[in-house]
């Protein structure tokens, strides 16, 4: 087993080396036009560099997806689901898109691609790690082609003099765009005479953390800010061998010349003093930013990133002396998530992450969720807030038996700085981590509950948000949990329940078309023909408050939307149409409340009831529930969820 395992580490070793072996490459200027003859998106600049990492890993339309509920949110518009971020983020699509778009145009040399990409959002909302995804993306790309010894790493075809360029870019298939830096120029001149065919050109890989390719701009103190982090300087302990005019001086190291052919990140960009980010306008718009010294001009190919909280984004855009810089940048809004199915996932990736090995039990990470979605919502008068999480979530909400016909992009629309505040997904981490650590058998929504309760008292924010939430949590947040718990002992409880929903779902269709046709049922057992049963309809259509008249405009909605639904080609359950499966649902629960909520409450039970209590805890266990977490929301039902 130890030789097989050697044996597997070791060719796993070899093909590594082999492929770095074949992205790694040396020769002179003239082989190196060979190359790009063969292939000439080897030049390409940084803008299409980086959407050809977007785009290479495909994308799909939202309006094409299968899942209904993303549907329901998205309705018809063209937002696309890019497989790059795919994995890494979750309910920002909107935002994910303008970025694939922003790069899609600057790749094509548009205005885009002399405008700096802008992040602007809340604490924890995702901005740095957008950056770091992009940032890997170009790590895991093919390498740049450069000159060999180059601290800028820049594009060989620079070499070539302005007077031949146009006959190169003919015969090569490219557009040659760019100056040498001093550096390379003097070296041109000095070492090789001029025979720029000869100068040696090599692969260069990109990495952030041993800066090529990928440069980063910390924010700077204001009282000792130098452009040298920027554009680099002149190092004086060479002056006693070389001119100060001297290009062999200069550290071509700022975050410009390291971003050189690939990416500079901003971060907190807006902390800085206006006057230091002025760099960025001659970087952006001319693609030139000043040498140190008395050196000229340095031409950078990069792509600029900027991120920044909303509260210094309000207040830079709110200083009319800024308009020049506000005029190169495209902003993209990075909003918390608003969809409870996406932050559910967020929990689920960073948690896979971690060490712990504590049991979650079923709706733990979905009422954390739960809370940060609904911190993050603006209060409508059209709905209550729980009903419009659902809605943004891509739910059907039945109330009193109809389906709520409120659009989730309408309520967005009245709302816009919606996402822009509340709960940051690190509090919730913190909650969740907090919670594991001191409840190592595994945790449960009571447990993860409380502790959000007790960080929301301890916390500093204002008295007024801090009631909102525990209101949201002691309140809002556990009514919903009663309903979900109530549902999930029935479904435990109730032997084989999705097939008795389905039998309940048959046998309303088979009473419900004959009513609704004026015809009848035919008995399965004896092949009877029967009159539809009204007493078996009511008792299923009161479980939502269908009575008297609306009876019978119900089973006509029912029977014309499950018609249409198999016209389409769409399976047929009692999950199909919400309104039916929601009445269904209580029609299993109401019978099985009165003996599930003895069999809970009961302190001393005998032995029939011993058994259906075991049963009960297994069911539970079968469910995901471990055996502490199962014995406490049966407690917690019992407590809070049939009291006498």
């Amino acid at each position: 087993m130890m030789s097989e395992k050697k044996t597997r580490i070791e060719q796993l070793i070899a093909a590594d080396r082999e492929v770095r072996r074949d992205h790694g490459w040396e020769g002179t200027f003239l082989e190196y036009l060979e190359r790009v003859r063969t292939d000439p998106t080897i030049p390409r600049l940084a803008h299409e560099r980086l959407h050809g990492v977007i785009a290479e890993a495909g994308h799909t339309h939202i309006r094409d997806s299968e899942d209904p509920s993303a549907r329901r949110v998205f309705g018809e518009e063209s937002t696309r689901v890019h497989n790059f971020f795919k994995d890494e983020f979750f309910g920002i699509e909107k935002a994910l898109d303008q970025i694939a778009r922003y790069f899609h145009a600057a790749a094509r040399r548009g205005e885009e691609s002399r405008q700096v990409l802008c992040f602007i959002g809340p604490v924890g909302a995702g901005k740095s790690s957008l950056v770091e995804k992009l940032q890997r993306g170009l790590e895991t790309s093919a390498p740049m082609y450069s000159i060999e010894g180059c601290p800028m790493a820049e594009e060989p075809l620079h070499l070539i003099p302005k007077h031949l360029r146009e006959e190169f870019e003919s015969m090569l298939d490219v557009r040659i765009e760019g100056e040498l830096c001093p550096i390379c120029r003097y070296r041109l001149k000095e070492e090789f005479d001029g025979r720029y065919e000869e100068v040696p050109v090599m692969t260069v890989p990109f990495s952030r953390h041993e800066r090529r390719g990928i440069g980063v701009v910390p924010p700077v103190d204001p009282n000792n800010q130098d452009t040298s982090v920027l554009i680099g300087s002149e190092d004086i302990s060479k002056l006693d061998r070389f001119s100060e005019g001297d290009p062999r001086i200069l550290e071509l190291s700022g975050a410009f010349n390291v971003g050189n052919r690939g990416m500079t990140e901003f971060i907190e960009v807006f902390k800085n003093e206006t006057e230091y980010l002025h760099t960025i306008l001659t970087a952006t718009q001319e693609k030139f930013i000043p040498a140190p010294g008395r050196h000229g001009t340095v031409y950078v190919d990069t792509v600029i990133v900027a991120h920044s909280n909303e509260a210094e984004w309000r207040r830079f855009k709110g200083d009319h002396t800024n308009e020049a810089i506000l005029d190169r940048l495209v902003v993209v809004k990075v909003p918390y998530n608003l969809r409870l199915s996406e932050e559910v996932k967020i929990y689920e990736k960073l948690l896979g992450r971690s060490n712990f090995q504590s049991a979650i039990a079923p709706h733990t990470l979905e009422i954390a969720s739960m809370f940060a979605v609904l911190s993050r919502l603006e209060p409508t008068n059209k709905c209550d807030i729980m009903t419009k999480l659902r809605l943004y979530n891509g739910e059907q909400v039945v109330e009193k038996g109809k389906t709520v016909k409120l659009d989730p992009r309408e309520l967005q629309e009245a709302a816009p700085r919606e996402g822009m505040e509340g709960i940051s997904t690190r509090f919730i981490m913190k909650a969740l981590d907090s919670t594991l650590s001191d409840h190592p058998k595994g945790i449960h929504p009571i447990n993860i509950r409380e502790t959000l309760v007790q960080m929301v008292k301890a916390a500093d924010i204002p008295d007024d948000r801090k009631k909102t939430y525990l209101e949201l949590l002691q309140d809002t947040i556990h009514k919903e949990y009663l309903s979900i718990l109530e549902k999930e002992i029935t479904k435990a409880f109730v032997y084989s329940f999705e097939e008795q929903a389905e039998t309940l779902f048959q046998n309303y269709l088979d009473h419900a078309e004959a009513y609704v046709n004026k015809s009848k049922v035919k008995d399965s057992n004896t092949g009877e023909d029967l009159q539809p049963d009204e007493d078996f309809l009511k008792s299923v259509e009161e479980q939502i408050a269908i009575v008297g008249s609306a009876a019978d405009g119900f089973r006509q909605e029912v029977m014309a939307y499950l018609w249409a639904a198999s016209r389409r080609g769409d399976s047929v359950s009692y999950r199909s149409y919400e309104p039916l499966r929601e009445a269904i649902e209580k029609r299993l629960m109401s019978s099985a409340r009165e003996m599930s909520r003895v069999i809970t409450k009961a302190r001393t039970r005998d032995e029939e009831q011993g058994k259906k209590y075991d049963d009960l805890i297994a069911a539970l266990i079968e469910r995901g529930y471990n055996e502490d977490s199962a014995e406490m929301v049966l407690r917690y039902a019992a407590n809070n969820l049939w009291k006498d």
